[in-house]
């Protein structure tokens, strides 16, 4: 393996939308939610440990995180843990990655990955990130993959390609970034999968160092103070980010350089991603639904009459009993039950009611 490959692990959600599983103490990275025997963290882990060697793999998370990510990744060097003290989203989490890692190794070439989501296709997967790594090393472009789109899907952000800015590396395509969108409504979403001109944003990037620094300190320079310094690996690490966190803004590593930068590319890649961002993209990913489409995660149970629904119970010595239920979900958690209509707003709308009443902040 290459010396100067490292990864960047984003780790620092919640995971709301995965409400009551997914809580703030112990959120969606780090729950096997596809009962596939790993958690997400854990599955993204082992496979950029495939790409980069395992001790150049950096996560960033939240301060609260820290015992978790030790207790899952126990071989992770305690140097490779980045732990913010607040939720900043992207940018300032790659900020902080990128200086610290700059004072180590200003040679390096990194990919940049969520913690939580699905890959099908793991060796298709090392092929396409070892290839973008490889490129990136050698130019000073920002690529991000985009991944061929399948259907209108309103839960994923997109990219429009500029289709007479682009070239072949390997056996992708590469194009510059024309523009990106957050998730659009789905008469939009129709509307960019009829043009064939947009893809699904993956949030995974790759590049060099130097690249991304330069661009951070050109498109994002109030972020870019921040986190420079010397006191990285050093007992001034942590109070230099203290103050960073508490001033730096909220924003999002697209929003802030991605769309502003004239160095924006899009790497074309199919290798079976998804974000699995909702019960519903569990119950349309899992190969582990009944005869009539339901999926029973429980350890005794009588369902009955009831069809595309999810039954998950983490009590195995609880009767769970189902009858006349039609894509629903039925989620039993320690100190929550779930019972609400399968579709993606769900558990939005009942975060959005809990978050607003004052005694209801514990089962958050």
């Amino acid at each position: 393996m290459n010396s100067n490959y490292y990864c960047i692990i984003m780790a620092g959600g919640v995971g709301s939308r995965f409400w009551p599983v997914s809580r703030e103490a112990r959120p969606k990275q780090f729950i096997d939610i596809l009962g596939l025997g790993k958690t997400f963290i854990q599955l993204t882990f082992d496979r950029m440990a495939q790409i980069v060697p395992r001790e150049n793999i950096l996560i960033v998370t939240s301060e609260r995180y820290h015992d978790l990510v030790k207790e899952q990744i126990p071989d992770i060097l305690e140097e490779n843990i980045l732990l913010e003290p607040y939720k900043r989203n992207t940018a300032p989490c790659i900020a902080y990655a990128t200086y610290k890692l700059f004072k180590k190794n200003p040679d390096a070439t990194v990919v940049v990955a969520p913690a939580d989501h699905l890959i099908t296709q793991e060796q298709c997967f090392c092929d396409t990130i070892s290839i973008a790594l490889d490129e990136a090393s050698k130019c000073n472009n920002l690529y991000t993959l985009g991944i061929h789109p399948t259907r209108p899907e309103t839960n994923y952000g997109y990219i429009q390609l500029s289709k007479s800015v682009n070239k072949n590396i390997g056996k992708h395509e590469a194009y510059q970034v024309k523009t990106f969108t957050e998730k659009p409504d789905e008469e939009l979403a129709k509307v960019f999968l009829e043009t064939g001109e947009f893809v699904w944003n993956s949030g995974i990037f790759i590049w060099n160092l130097r690249a991304i620094k330069a661009e951070l300190e050109a498109c994002l320079p109030e972020v870019a103070e921040l986190f420079k310094s010397e006191c990285y690996y050093s007992g001034e690490e942590r109070g230099l980010i203290q103050r960073a966190y508490a001033e730096c803004p909220s924003i999002s590593i697209d929003y802030g350089v991605m769309e502003n930068t004239k160095k924006a590319w899009v790497f074309l890649a199919d290798f079976g991603w998804s974000d699995v961002g909702t019960w519903n993209s569990v119950y349309e990913r899992s190969p582990n639904r009944d005869e009539l489409g339901n999926i029973v995660k429980c350890g005794i149970s009588m369902i009955d009459e009831t069809e595309g629904t999810i039954v998950e119970s983490d009590k195995k010595d609880k009767l769970v009993v189902v009858r006349g239920l039609k894509n629903m979900m039925v989620i039993d958690s320690e100190d929550v039950l779930l019972v609400c209509p399968r579709g993606d707003k769900s558990v939005k709308n009942v975060i959005t009611d809990l978050s607003m009443k004052d005694n209801a902040k514990d089962y958050l």
